[in-house]
C-alpha cells in the first residue's frame, strides 16, 4: 500500500487502523477498544490494557530467541571507548537494577528522577522502572541545581539514579555537587540516591542517603515485570520554557508502545536487528523515543553516542560512527549538521569512509533550512529527510514514510501529516484557512496513541496551554502552510511571526534566504519593536570557517538576497556578523531571549541554555546597531 491509502484508511477507521497496530505489542490484557473518549476533550487510548514497558523492549526478544542479538552499541570518542550489549545482557542489567530499586521500596506509580550522561547506564536506569511500573523523569545531565530541584518538587521521586560526572570534550561536569545542592534547594527530599561512580571524577557519598550503583545491586534477586494498565505513565518529562514553571509531559504506557513500534518501520525504514542512530541525548524527548525506547521496542540495535558533532575528534565523527557500526538510518537536529558544515563545507571528510550501509538521513528537532538538506544529500549522496514533532507528541507529526513509500522531498517541509493527526491550518478566530496560506498549526482532537493525555498534576494547564485556543484542535505554538499537495511547511513558533507595518511575515522564511548564501554556515532572524512599523527584522549570522570577506559586503548581500526573494515588505535592513547563536543544549536558538535582549526587556536566563556568555556577545552586536540599550 502507499501512503495516501494507508491515511485514507486510518482517517476512515482510526480504531481499527491502530487496534491493528497494538497487534505488533505483546499484551499481559489484550486491548478490547483504541480510543477512549470518556472524558473528552482529554482522550486516552488502550486504558483498559494491560501491558509492561520493559517486556516488550528486551524480555521478549530473549524469549522469541534473539538474546545475542546486539541491543545497545556504546560509542565515546570522549573516553575512547566502545562496547556492545547483548539483548540477553540487558535483561540482566536491567533485572538486576530492577531488584535493587525494589528492595529499597520503589514501587509502581513512584516516581524516580534519572540524572545521567550518554552511558549505557541510564538506558537501564529508564527501563528498570518501567520494569517495576515506576514512573522515570530523566533530567538532562549536567542541569541547574535550582532546575532540578523544582523538578524533585514537582515529581516527587522516591529516588534520584544519577552518575558522578559527565564528560564534555576537555572538560568533566561533576554532576554529585549539583545533585547535592538540588536535594538542599528542594522542599520535597528522595529517600535515596543511586550514584554510579565514573573513574573521570568519583564524587562523595554522603552516608545513609547515597548508594553505589553496584553495590547496592550485590544480593538481590532480579525483578519480573510488573504489569501496568495501559493509562500508566512510563514517564514525565519536562519541557522547560524561558518563562514560568517547567510542564510535565506525561507518555502513557500502552500507547506509547504502539506508536513508537509502527514508526520504527514505517517512518524510519528499520527492520529488527537493523542499526538505527539518534544523535541526541537521553534528557530530551528524542532520547526517550528513538534512543531508548522505539529501537528496542522493535528488536533492532540503538546506538548510545558520547560526543559531539564537531571536536571529538573532528567534523567526521559522524561519518566513522555510521561507517564503524553499520547504521542503517541516522537521526540528528540540523544544527549538528550545520556544525559539520561549518568546520568542513566541502565534505571532505565524507570520502574517508565507507557509507554504504548508510541509507536515510532524518532531521529534526528544529526548522531544516534547504540549504543544509542539499548540502548533506549532494556529500552524502542519501536521502535528507525532515520531519516534525514535539515533546508532547513523542514521535513525528509530519514526515517523509520512508518505510511506507518514499515521496518526493519538497525543501523546507517535512513533507506530509502521519496516521493520527489531522493537521489543519487556522486563523487567529480558529477557521481553517486555504492553501498556501500562513496561520497557525492545530491537529483535529484526539491526538493519536502515545501522545501527551494531559500534564503531570496540571490538568487545568494543560487545557489552557493546548486545548483552549481552538476548541476541538490542540494548538501545537507552531506557526505555517500547507501547499497544494498536502505537503506542511513549519515556518516559525507563532510567537515568531512578526508584523511589519501590518503585513504578518515568518522570520523562518527569511532565515531560508540568508542560509542560502555561500559565506553563512547558520542565521537566526528575530523582529524587534519599531515604533513606526511595530516590528523590523534583524538577522543574525554565523560565517562558515575560512571565509575572510568584509563582514559589510555579506551583510549587504543578504540584504539584497531577502529584497530579491521576499520583497520590500520585509524591511529587512539589518544584519550582523556573530562567532555564534544562543542555544539550548538540544540545538534550538533561543530566539525570544534575543528578542527580550533587542528590546531592552528583562529576560530569564534559560535553564536549557549551552553558554550564558553567548548572551552578552549578542547584547554587544545589537548595540552596534542601535539596539539592547535603549
Amino acid at each position: 500500500m502507499n501512503y495516501r491509502d494507508i491515511y485514507e484508511g486510518w482517517k476512515q477507521d482510526p480504531e481499527a487502523f491502530w487496534m491493528e497496530a497494538a497487534q505488533a505489542i505483546s499484551w499481559v490484557k489484550a486491548p478490547v477498544r483504541a480510543l477512549n473518549d470518556d472524558n473528552a476533550p482529554l482522550y486516552e487510548w488502550f486504558t483498559e490494557a494491560e501491558v509492561n514497558t520493559c517486556y516488550n523492549a528486551v524480555d521478549r526478544h530473549v524469549e522469541a530467541g534473539h538474546g545475542d542479538r546486539c541491543a545497545i552499541i556504546h560509542d565515546s570518542p570522549i573516553t575512547g571507548t566502545k562496547a556492545r550489549i547483548s539483548y540477553a545482557e540487558l535483561q540482566a542489567r536491567v533485572a538486576s537494577l530492577a531488584g535493587a530499586l525494589r528492595a529499597k521500596g520503589v514501587e509502581k506509580g513512584d516516581r524516580v528522577i534519572i540524572y545521567m550522561p550518554m552511558v549505557p547506564e541510564a538506558l537501564e536506569a529508564m527501563l528498570a522502572c518501567a520494569r517495576l511500573g515506576a514512573i522515570h523523569s530523566v533530567v538532562f545531565g549536567g542541569f541547574a541545581a535550582n532546575e532540578l530541584a523544582v523538578r524533585i518538587d514537582d515529581c516527587q521521586p522516591k529516588a534520584i539514579i544519577a552518575a558522578s560526572c559527565g564528560l564534555e570534550p576537555n572538560r568533566v561536569v561533576k554532576y554529585k555537587p549539583l545533585l547535592d545542592k538540588a536535594m538542599e534547594l528542594a522542599a520535597f527530599k528522595p529517600e535515596f540516591c543511586v550514584i554510579l561512580q565514573r573513574k573521570q571524577e568519583v564524587a562523595e557519598m554522603i552516608e545513609g542517603r547515597d548508594v553505589d550503583w553496584h553495590d547496592f545491586q550485590d544480593a538481590v534477586s532480579p525483578a519480573e515485570c510488573v504489569a501496568v494498565k495501559g493509562d500508566h505513565p512510563v514517564y514525565i518529562l519536562y519541557t522547560s520554557g524561558t518563562t514560568g514553571a517547567p510542564k510535565g509531559v506525561i507518555r502513557p504506557t500502552a500507547g506509547h508502545l504502539v506508536a513508537l513500534n509502527w514508526t520504527m518501520k514505517n517512518v524510519y525504514d528499520i527492520n529488527p536487528g537493523e542499526v538505527f542512530w539518534a544523535a541526541s541525548d537521553v534528557g530530551w524527548v528524542v532520547g526517550h523515543s528513538y534512543i531508548c525506547y522505539a529501537p528496542l521496542i522493535q528488536g533492532s540495535t540503538t546506538i548510545v553516542f558520547e560526543g559531539k558533532p564537531v571536536g571529538t575528534p573532528d567534523a567526521g565523527t559522524f561519518w566513522r560512527v555510521i561507517a564503524e557500526h553499520k547504521v542503517k538510518s541516522f537521526f540528528t537536529a540540523p544544527t549538528a549538521i550545520r556544525a559539520v558544515k561549518r568546520e568542513d563545507p566541502k565534505g571532505e571528510l565524507v570520502g574517508d569512509y565507507d557509507l554504504s550501509n548508510f541509507k536515510i538521513l532524518f532531521l529534526a528537532g528544529e526548522r531544516a533550512d534547504p540549504d543544509t538538506i542539499e548540502w548533506a544529500q549532494n556529500i552524502l549522496g542519501k536521502p535528507v529527510i525532515d520531519h516534525w514533532w514535539q515533546t508532547e507528541t513523542g514521535y513525528s507529526i509530519a514526515a517523509n514514510p520512508m518505510g511506507i513509500e518514499h515521496l518526493p522531498v519538497k525543501t523546507g517541509s517535512p513533507s506530509v501529516a502521519m496516521p493520527g493527526y489531522d493537521v489543519q491550518i487556522l486563523d487567529d478566530a480558529g477557521h481553517p484557512l486555504p492553501a498556501g496560506e500562513l496561520g497557525a498549526i492545530a491537529i483535529k482532537l484526539p491526538l493519536p496513541p502515545g501522545t501527551l493525555p494531559t500534564l503531570w498534576n496540571a490538568k487545568d494547564r494543560f487545557q489552557k496551554s493546548y486545548l483552549s485556543s481552538f476548541p476541538g484542535f490542540y494548538e501545537t505554538g507552531d506557526a505555517g502552510m500547507i501547499d497544494q499537495d498536502g505537503y506542511l511547511y513549519i515556518m516559525a513558533r507563532t510567537d515568531d511571526i512578526i508584523n511589519v507595518a501590518g503585513h504578518r511575515l515568518s522570520t523562518g522564511g527569511m532565515e531560508e534566504v540568508l542560509a542560502a548564501h555561500p559565506d553563512v554556515a547558520e542565521c537566526a532572524v528575530i523582529g524587534v519593536s519599531d515604533q513606526l512599523k511595530g516590528q523590523m527584522p534583524v538577522g543574525f549570522l554565523c560565517l562558515t570557517n575560512g571565509v575572510t570577506r568584509d563582514p559589510g559586503a555579506i551583510r549587504a548581500e543578504v540584504v539584497k538576497l531577502v529584497r530579491e526573494k521576499i520583497g520590500p515588505v520585509a524591511a529587512f535592513k539589518l544584519a550582523v556578523v556573530v562567532d555564534r547563536l544562543p542555544k539550548t543544549r538540544s540545538g534550538k536558538i533561543l530566539r525570544g531571549t534575543m528578542v527580550s535582549i533587542a528590546d531592552g526587556k528583562p529576560y530569564k536566563m534559560p535553564a536549557t541554555i549551552d553558554d550564558p556568555v553567548i548572551l552578552d556577545e549578542i547584547k554587544t552586536a545589537l548595540q552596534t546597531i542601535g539596539y539592547a540599550n535603549r
